[in-house]
């Protein structure tokens, strides 16, 4: 995957010279990401980082995920993550996630990346249909998901595990351009 370069970001896979930035952002954004997200916590460390760049990068090679670092446009500072997982070959759709440090909140960066990944999606991957899934309750992320357009569907009951816990979600979808 190429990195991809849309309205002052820049969107790549993770290296390990990512892990002690993305450790800073996740230990900031504790208090907002680490409430929907438990990975992200106080104590993430570096070490962590790795694990998980190690997991993107296999999903990278096998074609089951797009995991990507959102970076300023010069590349030198870690705004955030986002993602096409779970994918569904048999139907062609995968999820879209994302989050945004802390101090980057409300300043459009997610919002520019989910636009940027889901036109990989649909335009270099072929996909259908990408869905945007959020823990009910989680109000900044389904505002993003609609202001990228997304169409609300339904909410899905015991949709998503957040600390072990089955929760309801919302769900939205996104198709590519001309499709209803």
């Amino acid at each position: 995957m190429q990195a991809i370069v849309h309205r002052g970001i820049k969107l790549r896979p993770f290296d390990s010279r990512d892990a002690e930035a993305f450790a800073t952002a996740a230990r900031e954004s504790v208090q907002t990401v680490g409430r929907w997200m438990p990975w992200c916590h106080g104590d993430y460390a570096a070490e962590d980082a790795q694990g998980w760049f190690i997991l993107c990068q296999q999903g990278l090679v096998g074609g089951t995920s797009f995991e990507c670092g959102i970076f300023s446009d010069d590349g030198q500072e870690l705004l955030g993550g986002v993602g096409l997982n779970h994918f569904n070959f048999d139907h062609n759709f995968c999820n879209l996630g994302y989050w945004v440090r802390q101090s980057r909140h409300r300043q459009g960066v997610g919002l520019r990346a989910a636009q940027a990944l889901a036109a990989y999606g649909f335009e270099d991957l072929d996909l259908t249909r990408i869905e945007i899934v959020v823990p009910i309750g989680n109000e900044p992320s389904r505002g993003m998901a609609m202001k990228l357009g997304a169409v609300f569907e339904c909410v899905a009951r015991n949709r998503l595990v957040i600390g072990g816990r089955p929760v309801p979600a919302w769900v939205h979808s996104l198709v590519p351009a001309g499709c209803s």
